[in-house]
């Protein structure tokens, strides 16, 4: 199948699409705010930039689109499989899928609780998102991970 947008067309469509601050983080960060959660946005110093970093009880949230980071990848492959640039997208896509799951690998294995919602996930239902991150917290609390603890940049 062919595209439908000229080449200028889907590069504009391409260059508008963000990577930070992006409409489903700023969703879940006004409500993890409302119920008093303190975090840090887009955080550089931990491997994949996660969107919400919570130091304190060493947590982090991803906020994934379904496109970008292969929601129910079985069947969307398929789909793209079939257009001009499907090789082009399962590729990435697949690389997408891959560096998610070794950046959730990497940070477990540094003690951090990695926490990943799908953006219809947080749109649809935001409280049951921070219900999780509220949970997190109080499990963190229990196994003591509650100690002031400070990520230091080196």
């Amino acid at each position: 199948m062919a595209d439908v947008l000229t080449k200028e067309q889907r590069k504009r469509n391409m260059q508008s699409i963000k990577s930070s601050d992006t409409e489903i983080e700023r969703i879940l960060l006004k409500a993890l705010w409302e119920k008093g959660i303190m975090y840090r946005k887009n955080f550089k110093g931990l491997l994949g930039s996660p969107d919400i970093v919570l130091t304190k009880y060493k947590i982090v949230v991803f906020c994934d689109s379904e496109f970008f980071h292969g929601k129910d990848w079985d069947e969307q492959k398929k789909r793209l499989g079939k257009g001009d640039n499907g090789i082009f997208w399962v590729n990435k896509i697949s690389k997408n899928i891959e560096r998610d799951m070794d950046v959730n690998r990497s940070l477990e294995a540094d003690g951090w609780k990695v926490i990943r919602f799908w953006g219809r996930e947080i749109k649809k239902n935001t409280n049951d998102c921070v219900k999780t991150v509220e949970e997190a917290i109080i499990e963190r609390k229990i196994t003591g991970l509650d100690s002031g603890y400070k990520y230091e940049i080196v």
